[in-house]
């Protein structure tokens, strides 16, 4: 350990002495040198890993989306296969869709009728307003026989019959011009009630049977890659989100950096801050030549709160001390060099390794320096991962 031999210096200067006196090197000649080595070795200890936490949790996150189909049926179309890259937008699977196709079809047909008695209803008010005027023309014509049937009975040239017969007729004539007029105001609630309401359920009808047969259809909405395809031609469509039929690892949004995540202790919360450096190894990224082994990142974000402590609503009170586990403070990182994202694997396991230098003065400095020995600890523990991952610690290697 690095910090041994950084105190060791203790031991050494007596070593010097006890051999330029010719003594012998005794437990109990050593031992102020021992308990000082110690004592110093402790303070240091203690020093590097409160001003400078690592965490083995580090994570590179990413998202998933699961698909699953929006109706019933057997699945006969699978233009796709396992890796393959995909655009919004393009065909997954298509599933079996006569019925919805045969539900379309009586849909556009009961538009279709509505569509014809919109016409015949047009054709209907055309002919109401031509007998309305026929039949006021009538009246007009029979109320002026009538008042020169009047003004003749009014002289004693003309007859009381015959201004009866007159009147009878006008009233004739206007009960047919109310006829008339009620079959034009009913044409009319037609055109404009009636049928804009019975065209509107018609083409609600269309739209969800082109939806239903546009189901059938499924569909990417993102780019990416297809991964665990579990469906073939003939299988039925799985609808459950917990049993998708494939899953699609989508691109990164290229406005967007990676972030990577860790957890550190709660005590942590003393020293961890906001832009403060890092460094970060994942295991993705390791081998021998440790060529972008060890990458340079900041904090950019501390989560305000501890997940462990998040209260559910359930049927039972809560029970503090059921409650083991502590959690840790999540704390979400950024690569320094934008570069260094092209070369990241999504959901690598990572060494995260932070560094304090917010502290003014000489012992911020001191405190400062003392990275460094976690920065060479960080680059041992890379190498421990590269032998580990080859096999040769035993375990997970080939």
């Amino acid at each position: 350990m690095l910090e041994l031999l950084l105190t060791s210096f203790p031991v050494i200067i007596r070593y010097f002495q006890l051999k330029r006196r010719n003594e012998a090197m005794t437990v109990w000649n050593m031992r102020t040198a021992v308990f000082l080595w110690a004592g110093l070795a402790t303070c240091l200890f203690v020093l590097i890993f409160y001003f400078h936490p690592k965490s083995y949790s580090g994570l590179v996150p990413f998202r998933t989306v699961s698909v699953v189909a929006q109706t019933s049926g057997p699945v006969i179309e699978l233009p796709i296969r396992n890796g393959q890259r995909v655009s919004a937008g393009d065909l997954l699977f298509r599933i079996e869709d006569h019925t919805q196709k045969a539900k379309l079809k009586q849909a556009e047909a009961e538009l279709g009728k509505i569509t014809a008695a919109e016409t015949k209803s047009a054709d209907t008010l055309k002919v109401a307003e031509a007998s309305v005027l026929e039949a006021q023309a009538s009246l007009d014509k029979l109320k002026v026989d009538l008042d020169n049937a009047q003004t003749l009975y009014g002289r004693n040239v003309g007859t009381q019959d015959a201004v009866r017969e007159l009147e009878a007729s006008v009233a004739v004539a206007t009960a047919e011009l109310s006829a008339t007029q009620a079959q034009v105001n009913l044409a009319q609630t037609d055109i404009s009630q009636t049928l804009p309401a019975q065209r509107a359920v018609a083409e609600a009808a269309v739209g969800s049977a082109r939806t239903a047969l546009d189901r059938t259809e499924v569909r990417s909405f993102t780019d990416g890659v297809v991964t665990q395809l579990v469906m073939s031609k003939g299988s039925p469509a799985s609808q459950l989100i917990l049993s998708p039929a494939m899953i699609i690892i989508p691109d990164r949004p290229k406005d967007t950096p990676i972030r990577i995540i860790a957890g550190f202790s709660q005590i942590a919360r003393a020293t961890i801050y906001e832009g403060m450096p890092a460094e970060i190894a994942c295991d993705s990224n390791a081998g021998l030549s440790f060529h972008n082994a060890v990458l340079p990142a900041k904090v950019v974000f501390v989560q305000p709160a501890v997940a462990a402590g998040q209260i559910v609503p359930g049927g039972q009170l809560l029970e503090p001390s059921l409650r083991t586990a502590r959690g840790s403070m999540v704390v979400f990182f950024e690569l320094e060099h934008p570069e260094h994202q092209k070369i990241m694997l999504d959901g690598s396991g990572c060494l995260i390794q932070t560094y304090t230098n917010n502290i003014d003065g000489t012992a911020g400095h001191i405190i400062a320096a003392t990275g460094v020995i976690k920065a060479v600890g960080l680059r041992l523990k890379v190498w421990g991962a590269v032998i580990s991952g080859i096999g040769l610690a035993g375990g997970g290697g080939h």
